[in-house]
């Protein structure tokens, strides 16, 4: 019987201590998921008492008469595909490297690691006076024609100008998590390998690459959740310029809802952006997590 009441006190106690936390999530993240999916059927501008019940009508107009959307949709894809490219494919080259006995190696992963400290909005501020001050007074000193571009005047320009932003300022995340994973492979199969006559190349891809994939799949998950989410670095270093042709999802959810004042369909469009990356995000771990090398 005491062992009973023993038994009761402590799972009284351990749901005290969660008990603030669930109720900090609960308000956080489902009471307003749930109000965002109510809103999605709405039309509402924010401010009337009583939104207006339209059924699916905001998911019909997404998907058939929005091309503000559609547009945002291909920008947002070929920034994802670059992006994950990119940051994955350097930020790998940067670890192997910084992997290797240096005597500034713990200098150089603190100078790659600095830019993702700051914000994004702060990093875009500060890129976009470079691209347009900065780079202006270089034109006039050098007479170089790369710093007369207007890298942020022209769509494709500015596009580029993104990428080399955003992997400027996230690649020091990844190649943490590349080295350690590096970190983590066996010398003891590495050595064997250069004994039985492996070159560098044959090593990277036969063992230590197979051995990197639990590495690979965290950083494919995370590049391409930021990557579908970017936001901040657009807003402040293109405002989604120019012309319209920076546009991502989630700047064009924040226009309609913030800007225009559609919260309706604004929600609508929050809702579908959440549906695509949760089912990305399941697809992408289940085919990476079939790759990966138990060891």
């Amino acid at each position: 019987m005491l062992k009973f009441k023993r038994e009761h006190v402590r799972r009284f106690e351990f749901g005290m201590f969660i008990l603030p936390a669930i109720i900090t999530i609960l308000f956080a993240f489902y009471i307003p998921f749930i109000m965002s999916m109510l809103y999605s059927l709405t039309q509402w501008n924010g401010i009337s008492s009583q939104p207006k019940f339209i059924g699916l009508d905001n998911f019909k107009s997404i998907f058939i008469s929005d091309d503000h959307f559609k547009q945002s949709i291909i920008f947002t894809l070929k920034f994802s595909f670059l992006y994950i490219l990119c940051v994955n494919a350097l930020s790998l080259i940067v670890a192997l490297a910084l992997d290797q006995k240096l005597r500034t190696t713990n200098l150089l992963r603190a100078a790659f690691f600095v830019p993702y400290i700051l914000s994004l909005v702060i990093v875009g501020f500060i890129w976009r006076f470079i691209l347009n001050q900065g780079f202006d007074t270089l034109a006039e000193f050098t007479g170089i024609g790369f710093f007369k571009l207007s890298w942020l005047g022209v769509p494709n320009l500015a596009f580029i100008s993104i990428i080399i932003v955003s992997v400027w300022q996230s690649i020091g995340f990844y190649i943490v998590i590349y080295i350690a994973g590096l970190q983590a492979v066996p010398r003891e199969l590495l050595e064997s390998s250069i004994i039985d006559g492996a070159g560098p190349f044959q090593r990277f891809f036969n063992v230590t690459l197979p051995l990197l994939a639990p590495s690979v799949t965290v950083c494919m998950f995370m590049s391409m959740t930021n990557a579908i989410k970017v936001f901040d670095v657009i807003l402040s270093l293109t405002g989604g310029g120019p012309g319209g042709s920076t546009y991502s999802v989630a700047l064009d959810i924040y226009r309609d809802t913030f800007q225009n004042n559609m919260y309706g369909y604004g929600s609508a469009k929050a809702l579908v952006l959440f549906v695509v990356v949760l089912l990305i995000t399941i697809l992408q771990l289940t085919y990476f997590k079939r790759r990966e090398v138990e060891h």
